[in-house]
């Protein structure tokens, strides 16, 4: 098992009866001849998200690999042709009873209010026996711009309706009638930057996404404005991203999510003034996980019977 960064890969899923020898990695090995290493000899490997990348070298590295779990029914940091072409199943995990809760959502605004009210300054400020050093912006009759609006777009506008904040919503294939049902208005994608005070991204990383966020869009965006993203880190274009926010033509950011995971040291991010940065954190609940665990057992379970379950490749 891959990534278990916190540790609760065995408490969340009951591995034990599988009467396999399970190992669990608790650190990221992002160097591929590395990793090859540690995963030599698995039949099975359990991948949390897209925090590994499964490229078809890796594959040719890997004889002995026949299942290739992820959590999640989506995985872009997994060559599914060249786990086939080896002959490794992959399998994936869905959502499920408390875990199809608004766990990204609420997480996006935590970050939406921490960066609106600068709770991260302000507590740092307090510890440091300094006593209100900022002045916070209202979201009550403020724009709120989504980009996406899927399941979880969908519940970030509702938040944002509850803030009596005006929801705007733009995706490629976002019609009116869909946005209306949802009580938001469809506009372009020039006028969503130009006239929400924050902006969230909802949406699927892929070609057709990639570098959506660049350096047009945050231009077009209002100085007093913000932009949110719990998504995928290549939406956006983070150098000019951290040219946005040095510049302050934008006021802020909040980021759970970046071009590469974990954050190097000495990243340009980790310096941008006004940002609140997190850990990749929206899916991190005991519900998700546990969900995300225990399936992947089943997964295992079935795959080991000849009857193999939630089949990606």
């Amino acid at each position: 098992m891959l990534d278990d960064y916190q540790r609760v890969a065995r408490q969340y899923g009951p591995f034990e009866t599988l009467g396999a020898e399970v190992v669990v990695l608790h650190e990221h090995v992002g160097d591929q001849d590395e990793l090859a290493g540690a995963l030599r000899g698995a039949a099975v490997v359990v991948a949390m998200r897209e925090r590994t990348a499964f490229p078809a070298e890796l594959f040719g590295k890997l004889p002995d690999l026949r299942l290739l779990v992820t959590t999640g029914m989506a995985n872009a940091a997994i060559d599914l042709a060249a786990a086939a072409a080896h002959g490794v199943a992959v399998c994936g995990t869905q959502a499920s009873g408390s875990a199809k809760s608004s766990n990204t959502a609420e997480l996006t605004w935590a970050l939406i209010l921490a960066v609106r009210r600068h709770v991260v300054a302000e507590d740092r400020a307090l510890r440091d026996g300094r006593w209100q050093t900022t002045v916070g912006t209202d979201l009550a009759g403020s724009t709120l711009g989504v980009l996406g609006l899927g399941r979880l777009g969908t519940q970030v506008a509702r938040i944002g309706q509850a803030f009596d904040m005006r929801v705007v919503a733009w995706s490629r294939n976002l019609t009116a009638e869909r946005a209306a049902a949802a009580g938001v208005a469809s506009v372009s994608k020039e006028e969503l930057f130009a006239i929400s005070d924050v902006v969230t991204i909802h949406l699927r990383l892929s070609d057709r996404t990639a570098g959506l966020v660049g350096p047009a869009e945050l231009a077009a965006m209002k100085p007093t404005s913000v932009l949110v993203n719990t998504s995928r880190g290549p939406i956006v274009d983070q150098g000019a991203l951290v040219a946005a926010l040095t510049a302050r033509t934008i006021a802020g950011a909040g980021l759970d999510v970046y071009d590469e995971e974990p954050l190097p040291m000495g990243h340009p991010l980790r310096g941008a003034p006004n940002t609140v940065l997190l850990p990749h954190l929206g899916y991190v609940t005991e519900a998700g996980l546990r969900s995300m665990y225990e399936q992947a057992v089943e997964d295992i379970a079935a795959w080991r019977d000849g009857r193999p379950v939630r089949l990606l490749t």
